[in-house]
C-alpha cells in the first residue's frame, strides 16, 4: 500500500525503511533535506522536501493515493495538524501521530487518531497501527529493547531450516511448539507444518519480522 510518513528523524527513517523493506510504497516528508541522510542508502521511496501539514506538499507526496499516514516529526503541533489534514481533508483511513504530551495524546485518541509516545518500541507500534492495527508482541524485557512474538508463517517456510528464517527476519527463534510440546530449535531444525514458531527480535524490527515471515522465503536459501 501507499504510505506517507511525515518526519525523517530516527523514528521516521526507521519506520520508512521498515515499510519499504516489506514491500510498501513509501514517501517521506521533512522540511530539512539533510534529514533524508538517515534513510538507508537503498531506500526506494520518495523524499519530499517541505512542511508535512502543507496541502501542496502532501499532494506531492501522493497523499491522495495513500492508505496510511504517519506523523512522527519532533513537534506535537505539526503532528496533530498533519494527522488531521490527512484524515479530514484527504480521507486517509489509517492515521497515526507521535505525540509527546500525554494529555494531548488522550484527546486525539478519543478523536479516533491513534497516538504513539516516545517509548523504545515506537517503530513496532507504528507499523502495527499502519499495517495491522493489533498488538502482536507476546513478551518484552523490562527495558522494552527485546520482544518475543509468534510468527504466522507463509506455507512455503515448511521444509526450511530455522536459520534461514532467522537470517531473513534478523531475529532468533526462541522456541517452537510442535505437536503440543515445546522444543528449543538448533541450527539443524527444519520447520514442519503446524509448528508454532516464536521469534525474539530487537524492538523496532518485530512488526517487520512478522511481515517478512508472512511472505514466501527468498529463492536464495542458506547453504
Amino acid at each position: 500500500m501507499r504510505v506517507v510518513v511525515m518526519g525523517c528523524g530516527r523514528v521516521g527513517a526507521s519506520l520508512s525503511d521498515s515499510l519499504a523493506r516489506i514491500g510498501h510504497d513509501v514517501a517521506v516528508i521533512d522540511r530539512d533535506g539533510t534529514a533524508f541522510h538517515r534513510l538507508s542508502p537503498d531506500f526506494p521511496g520518495e523524499r519530499v522536501l517541505g512542511m508535512g501539514f502543507d496541502r501542496d506538499v502532501l499532494l506531492r507526496a501522493g497523499i491522495e493515493d495513500a492508505s496510511a499516514f504517519a506523523a512522527v516529526s519532533s513537534g506535537d503541533n505539526s503532528n496533530i495538524i498533519s494527522a488531521r489534514v490527512a484524515r479530514e481533508t484527504f480521507g486517509v483511513q489509517r492515521v497515526v501521530a507521535r505525540i509527546y504530551d500525554a494529555k494531548r495524546a488522550a484527546v486525539y485518541e478519543r478523536l479516533g487518531i491513534p497516538t504513539v509516545a516516545t517509548v523504545p518500541w515506537t517503530t513496532d507500534r507504528l507499523l502495527n497501527v499502519l499495517t495491522r492495527e493489533t498488538e502482536t508482541t507476546k513478551w518484552r524485557d523490562p527495558t522494552g529493547n527485546v520482544g518475543v512474538t509468534e510468527l504466522a508463517l507463509h506455507e512455503d517456510w515448511v521444509g526450511r531450516r530455522v536459520t534461514e528464517l532467522e537470517a531473513a527476519t534478523s531475529g532468533r527463534v526462541s522456541f517452537m511448539i510442535r505437536f503440543g510440546a515445546g522444543t528449543l530449535p538448533d541450527a539443524k531444525t527444519v520447520i514442519q507444518s503446524g509448528d508454532q514458531v516464536y521469534l525474539a527480535a530487537i524492538s523496532g524490527h518485530i512488526a517487520e519480522a512478522l511481515a517478512i515471515a508472512a511472505l514466501p522465503p527468498s529463492e536464495d536459501p542458506e547453504a
